[in-house]
């Protein structure tokens, strides 16, 4: 059993058991989230919301709030004597999927 979840803008397929990192959200570690689903697949029927479905819920549970990998961003331009040099590390939430049910 899978959903299609959505969160941030992005998408992403999840079952119960799992942890996924996520943009980041508002709330405290142990706080329960739900998550609007967008497909469901069971023992035998595939669901698909259009653009929701309003009868699956998705509940998730934060573990941890952090920072991913740090890249760099590098500008030049030639000749110019034009150099720039950022770094910039984006923060996540880690989520556990404790339940997907259908009403």
């Amino acid at each position: 059993m899978y959903a299609i979840i959505c969160s941030g803008g992005k998408q992403y397929k999840v079952s119960e058991g799992q942890s996924i990192d996520i943009e980041k959200i508002d709330g405290q570690i142990g706080d329960k989230v739900n998550f609007d689903v967008l497909l469901f697949s069971g023992a035998d029927e595939l669901l698909v919301g259009k653009p929701v479905l309003k009868n699956v819920t998705c509940e998730g549970e934060i573990v941890v709030h952090g920072k991913g990998d740090k890249i760099v961003v590098f500008k030049y331009k030639p000749k110019k004597n034009e150099r720039k040099k950022q770094g910039h590390r984006q923060p996540f939430t880690r989520v556990k999927i404790t339940s997907i049910k259908q009403a």
